[in-house]
């Protein structure tokens, strides 16, 4: 479903600019219209174009938004109000984007506008997670408490992250490797053959006339296909911004063999951390599902967990409801119907995410464990490939010399 900007008027007089997710800007509107707030404007955002690998981060980076948090908890338990921890904390930030940010945020509070309300406004720059959980802060009168809790969510989730990371990056630096030298063979090495074997005038096998007629095209038109690489690689992240192309892409991420199931179960993992962190700070649970929904990076796994929504708040239980979607494993589903039966579903839900990282860790090991040498296998096939093709009439010609 698209997300919307909407900019709102609450029963208190304030102004509010919100995203939202929705199937239409005119169901978004009965929908804000229900929950007692003023409708001024509801727009599609405006997609951004920018170059490859150039351009402003949005985003603030996870390890600097954690230890901010960190920080305001422990200025917020020493006392300090909260206007001035923003206005300390936006000081020292060394991140001019993130201290812009900070700053926005402290001139709203300093006007009376809640906390949760200003990090809210600032749209995709901060987690809609994080200003709900503010909110719950805000309603329960244990702000400190609620960072606490989002702080160890953070933590969870930048160490799932960052080993996710951790385990990829050498087969990524092999693959990088393996598509340098099999480039720089197709655009020097080969190409400097073509001559020998002109002047020799021998009959060639048809590999070796297939590889030196790629590698000869590939030296005459390098720069063509570096600037369509480059056009393609800016196109693709273009239409990864939109709603359909992310919601394509990653269902075909899903679909990838070992890396699919690893992206779900991440998936899974935001989801039912982010819900535990809600429910247990008061959130009801439809607006605690709506928030952990956004929380999930998969838009395909995002939009199938949405259709949950509508069944829950006509009553239906949560472990049926996503018992039904096929995403949620049955041992999960099980624990989660145990805490629905109990009143114990945030702690539930919080095995259940711990439960999920232990096959995340398996996964891992197995990845680490297949991958590294199924790449040293296929690169080292494909170089000896090309330059067998390129010295076997060479060898040949030798051979019969002797």
């Amino acid at each position: 479903m698209p997300e919307f900007q909407c900019r709102i008027g609450a029963s208190d007089g304030s102004v509010l600019e919100q995203r939202r997710i929705a199937s239409s800007a005119e169901a978004l509107r009965r929908e804000l219209e229900q929950e007692g707030f003023h409708v001024f404007s509801i727009t599609a955002p405006r997609l951004k174009l920018r170059l490859p690998f150039v351009g402003r981060r949005e985003k603030v980076g996870g390890q600097e938004f954690m230890i901010f948090n960190t920080q305001l908890r422990t200025l917020l338990k020493a006392g300090l109000p909260l206007a001035q921890s923003l206005e300390l904390l936006a000081a020292q930030q060394g991140n001019p984007h993130f201290r812009a940010l900070l700053e926005k945020v402290h001139q709203q509070v300093t006007t009376g506008v809640s906390i949760s309300d200003a990090f809210l406004s600032l749209g995709d720059a901060f987690p809609r997670l994080y200003a709900n959980t503010l909110r719950a802060g805000e309603r329960s009168g244990d702000l400190e408490g609620m960072l606490d809790r989002f702080t160890a969510y953070q933590r969870m989730m930048e160490a799932a992250r960052k080993k996710i990371v951790g385990a990829l990056t050498y087969p990524a630096v092999l693959v990088f490797l393996s598509i340098v030298l099999v480039v720089i063979m197709m655009t020097y090495v080969i190409p400097n053959f073509t001559g020998f074997y002109s002047d020799l005038g021998a009959d060639l096998p048809l590999p070796t006339v297939i590889v030196i007629t790629v590698a000869n095209f590939v030296h005459d038109h390098v720069v063509a296909l570096v600037l369509t690489t480059v056009a393609s690689v800016w196109g693709a992240r273009v239409w990864r911004k939109t709603p359909r192309g992310r919601r394509l892409l990653d269902r075909l991420v899903l679909r990838l063999p070992i890396l699919g199931n690893l992206a779900h179960m991440f998936a899974l993992s935001q989801f039912t951390r982010s819900l535990g962190v809600m429910l247990g700070g008061g959130i009801p649970m439809v607006p605690a599902l709506e928030t952990a929904v956004t929380s999930v990076n998969n838009a395909w796994v995002s939009e199938r967990f949405l259709r949950c929504i509508p069944e829950v708040r006509e009553g239906q239980a949560l472990s049926d409801s996503l018992e039904r979607t096929g995403l949620v494993p049955e041992l999960a589903v099980a624990m989660m119907r145990v805490g629905e039966s109990t009143g114990a579903l945030p702690e539930m839900l919080t095995h259940t995410s711990s439960f999920i990282d232990e096959d995340i860790d398996f996964l891992l090991n197995r990845i680490v464990t297949l991958l590294e040498p199924a790449i040293l296998v296929v690169m080292g096939v494909v170089v000896a490939g090309l330059l067998l093709a390129v010295y076997y009439p060479l060898l040949t010609l030798v051979s019969k010399m002797q």
